[in-house]
């Protein structure tokens, strides 16, 4: 197998390539029984032509450096974890049209170029706090994404299955077949990306690139690794400090300036703009407190990193249904409260990352389109945490165009 040098943050020089993620301990494993022949689906995928292309991989991390550099946006959204229930057409329009809606409230209010990136065609697996989960009174393991298991409440549906990892390439596949028929000059509509959870997937459709000379990552345009993996010393992170995509991390409450120094110099050696995107999902009454010291101790140790807010995932909370949601007041907050921080620690704000769909879900409580708590479950529809619906996420972005233009 083809090595290549990389760099690591004690000056030393190392080969690397697709497989070594194995040295290191991977979070959240899938728990793949023994006797099933993982090997040979990996083979499997191995031989799969890429799903994105090298040059589009380099071209999204041209564009990321532009907003690294201060000169344009990006606005990431999509589904908590997607299914592998068949694509429509109609789903893709939807999801890409109100993507770039999003985009282009942002651009046209700051003048600015906006970068459309989907949680799409590869969002299939999902990190859990816990092993198990009570359904209906029953104890479950938790449902961890199709790419591992079923949703399905029963014992045999939770078990995880291997073979997914073929299926999710496929449902992927079919994704961006119809992102590509959307988009101009055979690429997609919307820039793909997902966590990079599930390595069993991501190595074998890690492709080396004659061109770049290095190591690509062709399941997505752009990977990231979530709050449970993000440590530097992780098979996770490891893996994503081999490939030449553009990478991110989550980053959330209990993260230091020294962690997030270290990180940064796995991830991003050289510090290149456009090579690293940290996405901070702190918590609407946390972001104020925690976010600047990070974006001071990166911008002190050189590091052009993107700065995006997740303003769903430090405010998920149970409404009185007993489902996950959460409140716009909170997404709101937390948006303003990000743009103040990141320039309090002498930062500029890079966009938004957000979980959202075109549908008209009533998964999260408030906004202008009034949805009450108690309205929750009537079209809660996300394979896993709650979602904004279309009214939802244009007041999220205008929040942030608002909050901007303070800045231009």
């Amino acid at each position: 197998m083809r090595t290549e040098v990389v760099s690591h943050p004690d000056g030393t020089r190392a080969s690397w390539h697709p497989a070594r993620w194995r040295q290191f301990r991977a979070m959240q494993p899938p728990g793949w029984p023994e006797s099933v022949g993982l090997r040979g689906i990996r083979a499997q995928l191995l031989r799969r032509a890429p799903l994105v292309a090298p040059e589009e991989v380099l071209a999204l991390r041209r564009q990321l450096a532009d907003v690294a550099e201060g000169r344009a946006l990006v606005l990431q959204m999509g589904d908590c974890a997607e299914t592998f229930a068949l694509p429509a057409r109609a789903d893709i329009a939807g999801a890409v049209a109100l993507s770039r809606e999003a985009a282009g409230i942002v651009g046209d209010r700051l003048r600015t170029p906006v970068i459309a990136v989907g949680r799409i065609a590869g969002q299939f697996a999902k990190p859990r706090s816990s092993l198990t989960e009570d359904v209906d009174g029953v104890r479950l393991p938790a449902f961890r994404g199709d790419l591992v298991n079923d949703c399905r409440p029963d014992e045999l549906s939770r078990r995880p299955e291997p073979r997914r990892l073929l299926w999710g390439y496929e449902h992927a596949a079919r994704t961006l077949s119809l992102l590509r028929e959307s988009g101009e000059g055979g690429r997609p509509a919307l820039w793909t990306s997902h966590e990079a959870l599930v390595l069993d997937y991501e190595e074998p459709l890690t492709r080396w690139d004659d061109r770049n000379g290095g190591w690509v990552l062709c399941s997505t345009h752009f990977p990231w690794v979530g709050e449970r993996t993000r440590h530097p010393d992780s098979a996770h992170v490891r893996f994503l400090a081999g490939v030449a995509n553009a990478v991110g991390s989550k980053v959330g409450p209990t993260t230091t300036p020294r962690d997030i120094v270290r990180l940064a110099q796995v991830l991003d050696p050289d510090r290149r703009p456009g090579r690293l995107v940290l996405i901070a999902r702190m918590g609407a009454d946390r972001v104020e407190e925690g976010l600047p010291r990070l974006v001071e101790a990166l911008r002190q140790a050189g590091h052009p990193a993107i700065w995006l807010c997740d303003p769903m995932h430090g405010n998920t909370v149970r409404s009185r249904s007993g489902l996950k949601t959460r409140h716009m007041s909170a997404v709101l907050g937390e948006i303003r409260g990000f743009t103040r921080a990141v320039r309090r620690g002498g930062g500029r704000p890079g966009g938004l990352h957000l979980e959202a769909t075109a549908d008209g879900v009533t998964e999260c409580v408030g906004g202008r389109c009034g949805t009450l708590e108690s309205q929750v479950p009537d079209r809660y529809l996300t394979a896993c945490d709650p979602r904004l619906n279309a009214d939802q996420t244009r007041e999220a972005v205008e929040c942030f165009a608002d909050e901007m233009m303070a800045e231009f």
